[in-house]
């Protein structure tokens, strides 16, 4: 028995053996030998030179161009509410009324002291009164006239700007205490937007340059808007300094909060530009590079280094030159120096 098995494992290695004997050497029938090479097939194009819009775009949000926190300077009772949130309202227009009390009893007082002015002055004309007395009475009265209005100016609350009532904090009948403002007004016409750009385009920006806006909550809407300010100072943790960009907004469509996309233009550059289909990443290392077909139909590695990226190409600015032919199918057979087969050329 054991001499049965002994004899069937022998015969089964010396087949095993014949097999792997007949898979290393010449072609089977037919011709075909499974552990040929296969070469690779691949599809070129011939990299080509065009100007390329230098462009950034940068993300930031819209900002109203003034906000207004409107209440008066001491406590009282609402006497009267005008305005809500959403209004939009205009400069000088009245928003509410504190109580009237106090001002009616100093536009009463005023009335009086006015007369008593006037005839104080036409006596002092007339000799009748010494200038040291008409110029106190001249001060007191001044006195009490700005009292006056600084207390119309808080008892009749007005709009110092034009734009939309963004906030009201109290209802009509509440007594009003300095813990918030009455109203928020903000000025949307124009908005303003404070843009981070990186240190690296710190020389290419300058004031007065238009720029392109558009926000996500308006689809297929753009705006032009203009820089009007560059702060001075680069933040050291992101490396990017400020610019303030208006915008008219005389449609009243851009409202602060918005989120927008800033795209400024920096010129053009004539450079080599390839599909994007054309770049391979070497993993690990962030290096970017592309496969030149030679003459005798091998490929070379070469490392590139690429600007903008727009649509489906990417502008390289070092490693290719125009008309070298660049592998844009079929990379990933493919190593330095390997024959391939071209299926377009």
């Amino acid at each position: 028995m054991k001499t049965r098995i002994i004899v069937l494992a022998a015969v089964a290695f010396v087949a095993f053996s014949c097999g792997n004997r007949g898979t290393n050497g010449p072609a089977g029938p037919g011709g075909f030998n499974p552990m040929a090479p296969v070469t690779p097939s691949v599809e070129v194009i011939k990299a080509s030179s065009k100007d390329v819009a230098q462009e950034s775009t940068y993300a930031s949000a819209v900002e109203a161009f003034a906000t207004n926190n409107i209440m008066p300077q001491s406590g009282g009772r609402i006497r009267k509410i005008n305005v809500e949130v959403g209004d939009y309202v205009t400069k000088g227009q009245v928003l509410a009324e504190m109580d009237r009390l106090q001002l009616e009893q100093q536009e009463l007082q005023i009335q009086n002291d006015e007369i008593e002015y006037k005839r104080l002055k036409a006596l002092y004309e007339e000799g009748g009164l010494s200038q040291s007395d008409f110029e106190t009475a001249e001060l007191g009265y001044k006195v009490r006239k700005n009292n006056y209005e600084n207390l119309l100016e808080n008892t009749i609350l007005r709009s110092p700007i034009t734009g939309f009532v963004t906030a009201r904090n109290f209802d009509q009948g509440d007594m009003f205490s300095l813990s918030a403002p009455l109203f928020t007004v903000q000025q949307v016409v124009p908005v303003k937007l404070l843009v981070g750009i990186s240190e690296s385009e710190y020389t290419k920006v300058k004031k007065g340059q238009t720029v392109s806006i558009k926000a996500d909550a308006l689809p297929g809407r753009s705006f032009t808007g203009k820089v009007e300010r560059l702060y001075p100072t680069i933040d050291a943790a992101t490396h990017t300094f400020k610019a303030e960009v208006h915008v008219a907004n005389a449609d009243r469509l851009l409202r602060p909060g918005m989120y927008a996309r800033v795209t400024m233009n920096y010129g053009s550059n004539h450079n080599i530009v390839v599909p994007d289909m054309c770049i391979v990443k070497q993993e690990g290392t962030g290096q970017k590079f592309v496969y030149l077909l030679k003459s005798d139909n091998t490929v070379s590695f070469v490392p590139v280094t690429l600007g903008r990226h727009f649509g489906t190409e990417y502008e390289v600015t070092e490693g290719l030159s125009e008309g070298d032919v660049v592998v844009y199918k079929g990379q990933s057979a493919l190593r330095d120096g390997v024959q391939v087969v071209v299926l377009n050329k």
